[in-house]
């Protein structure tokens, strides 16, 4: 029995603990100062506590103390989720040297797909289809000035060693290349140590597609299909479903085929992510590689019934992939609403504070993965998403009524969430066509849109129907129950509407 170390936090840490005692494996976490109560410290079959300066940078992000831990412990593997140390090749690679199991791929990999003018030479040699832009590294605004001149304006300027946003901007004219190369040279450098920027055309309404991969350590890699991933906000996802409606099965086959011969030309291997960019032509290129598991993974397994984080484990300790390619069947349709702590009628202003009480939605076609319960803390030293709300339907159409229903029966109490943002969405016109692009929320949005509900007295509701439904169980042949003089049936309505 192999012990492994979830170097991770909130939902992710108990996803990854599901899957790893499946396998048989002893699961540990680290304890910190910033979340002395997180639910995911239930859930491990060992708790490493640590004490933090809380001044300093939190434990996940410090690669030589979280290694030193895991020699402590006899730990054999660490697995990094997502976030924090997992497209970090510097920690990959202080795992291999003190003999411990990195869930993932090579460090020279992460290395390489993060740096992205090098993913962008390597794409380019396995005759990738590239947006285009500068072959390299830009050092200047000068020299970004006469690649915008050549391939035309509007531009945008990446991070090199970027991610998530940031060290990116967009250039509209060549006045303003200056003012916008130096403030994202200057962002990448204090986020990535590292300010090299490169340039792309800019596509105005574009798609953002991302196909799920497998690959073992002895050169057999598949792909699990596509994720559409176009609803987001400042580049960071908010709402993801698969399939995508908005390629065709030839596009579909392709896509699917480069993603593939990327990932071998590269000798990859773990779970990862092949990312393309749609223009409104419909024409698709290669943007990048994401070398971890995704947030939005549950939706890919809920239409392949395929446990991406257990095959990420077993890939690790040197498994062979058993799975073929047309062993990957696709059935119906899914669709994830990520829950964040944040207050969309203000600007998505994060919230902090006690959840006084949160219920979500059940049901056979629902998955929840969360880190949080009633009373639990959100604090401000991490991310804002607390849950995912994932949905199954036989198709699109059933999957987003579903979705809603889904939506409509959450509540919380304490602080406000973007799930009225989430049902704005996906009551939008533009997400029933499945014409919305990655700039719906700065073209369409507005706060007007998003329904008026207290979710506080959403939250109170729930609760007096729960309480109302217990009484009544132990009261059946009351003649209070038989009249329903309690309205129960009338507050059901409402919580449902």
């Amino acid at each position: 029995m192999k012990k492994i170390l979830i170097a991770n936090r909130n939902e992710i840490a108990i996803r990854i603990i599901r899957s790893a005692k499946q396998l048989g494996l002893t699961t540990c976490v680290i304890h910190c100062n910033r979340e002395p109560d997180a639910l995911y410290l239930e859930y491990a079959d060992e708790i490493i506590y640590v004490k933090e300066d809380l001044t300093g940078k939190p434990i996940f992000l410090n690669p030589e103390a979280i290694v030193k831990l895991a020699l402590e412990h006899q730990i054999d593997m660490i697995h990094p989720g997502y976030g924090f140390l997992s497209e970090n090749p510097d920690f990959a690679a202080l795992c291999e040297a003190n003999g411990i199991i990195f869930v993932g791929p090579s460090p020279e990999l992460i290395r390489n797909m993060g740096i992205k003018t090098i993913a962008k030479e390597m794409a380019a040699r396995a005759e990738m289809p590239l947006v285009p832009g500068s072959p390299g590294a830009i050092t200047d605004a000068l020299l970004a000035k006469e690649f915008a001149d050549k391939i035309g304006y509007p531009v945008i300027l990446k991070a090199s060693a970027g991610g998530g946003g940031r060290g990116m901007r967009i250039v509209e004219k060549p006045e303003t290349m200056e003012r916008h190369f130096k403030s994202a040279h200057e962002e990448a450098l204090a986020a990535f140590g590292n300010g090299d920027m490169f340039i792309e055309k800019y596509l105005v309404n574009p798609k953002h597609l991302e196909f799920q991969i497998l690959g073992d350590k002895h050169g057999n890699v598949i792909h699990l299909g596509e994720r559409e991933c176009s609803l987001q906000r400042k580049h960071q996802k908010i709402v993801e479903e698969a399939p995508s409606a908005s390629i065709s099965d030839e596009n579909r086959v392709k896509m699917g085929e480069l993603a593939v011969k990327f990932a071998k030309s590269i000798g990859y291997y773990s779970a990862g992510t092949i990312e393309f960019i749609l223009d409104e032509d419909g024409e698709y290129y290669f943007m990048e590689m994401n070398t971890r598991i995704q947030v939005e993974h549950p939706v890919t397994e809920m239409i392949t019934g395929t446990d991406l984080i257990a095959w990420q484990i077993r890939i690790a300790l040197g498994e062979t992939l058993t799975l073929k390619q047309e062993d990957i069947q696709f059935n119906g349709w899914a669709i994830e609403c990520r829950v964040n702590t944040e207050d969309p009628q203000n600007r998505f202003s994060p919230q902090t504070g006690f959840i006084e009480k949160i219920h979500f939605p059940h049901g056979d076609h629902i998955r929840i993965e969360t880190g949080v319960k009633d009373f639990s803390v959100v604090t401000p030293y991490f991310d804002s998403m607390i849950a995912k709300i994932i949905v199954h339907g036989e198709n699109r159409e059933d999957c987003i009524r579903k979705t809603l229903t889904a939506l409509n029966d959450f509540s919380i109490s304490g602080l406000k969430t973007t799930v009225p943002f989430c049902k704005t969405v996906l009551r939008s016109k533009e997400f029933v066509e499945a014409t919305y692009t990655t700039r719906w929320v700065d073209t369409v949005f507005a706060p007007e849109m998003l329904e008026s509900e207290d979710e506080a007295m959403m939250a109170a509701l729930a609760a007096t129907i729960s309480y109302a439904k217990e009484y009544l169980q132990y009261s059946s042949e009351s003649p209070m129950f038989k009249s329903e003089s309690l309205n129960v049936w009338v507050l059901n309505k409402r919580i449902n509407k």
